[in-house]
Order: structure tokens, then sequence, then C-alpha cells
């Protein structure tokens, strides 16, 4: 249940960064709504996480969860660079945060 908990805080952070972007354009109170939802969410699903998973590799999935998820919305819905070098350090984080699972 810990590792499905770390799965949904990092979703609810790619939430809370959507949240933030579109208060940087719209600035509304549904923009506000969005990131305070996502990031309570996010760190409310890490903090029953931690409960079982050690912090080092609960932290380090959590973020690079966030990172991909952040990077690859950013790509596919606001036309964000699909540099190969980007994707090639994107999976890089992907490929880091495996190796803490698996050594976990």
């Amino acid at each position: 249940m810990a590792w499905i908990s770390l799965l949904l805080a990092g979703m609810f952070e790619v939430v809370g960064v959507l949240g933030m972007n579109r208060i940087k354009r719209d600035n509304n109170a549904m923009a506000y709504l969005l990131f305070i939802t996502g990031l309570i969410l996010s760190f409310g699903f890490l903090s029953y996480a931690l409960r079982s998973l050690p912090m080092g590799t609960a932290y380090g999935i959590w973020t690079g969860i966030g990172t991909v998820g952040a990077t690859l919305v950013g790509m596919f819905f606001f036309a964000e660079s699909k540099d190969w070098r980007r994707i090639l350090f994107i999976a890089m984080v992907l490929g880091a945060s495996v190796g803490l699972k698996l050594l976990s």
C-alpha cells in the first residue's frame, strides 16, 4: 500500500505543478484551488508512504515521479521542447527511480 501511496503522491505533485502553471497563465481561483489541492494530496500521500518506506528512497522516487510527470505534461500539453537530450535525461531520472525501488 505504501508504494501505491507514493505513486499517488507523485501524480498529485504533477497536479500541483499544473495548478502552478495555470496560476501563471490565468491567475484565477480555480488555478489556486488546483495548486493547493494537488500539493495537499501529494504531501498527504507522501506522509502515509513514509510510515513504512525509507525516507531517502521515498523522497527520491516522489521527486522523480514529479519531475518526469511534469516534464511529460509540458511536452504533450504545453508544446515544450521534445529534444532527444531532454528525453535522455528524463529517462535517466526514471532509471534512477527504478534503481532506488530495486535496492529498497
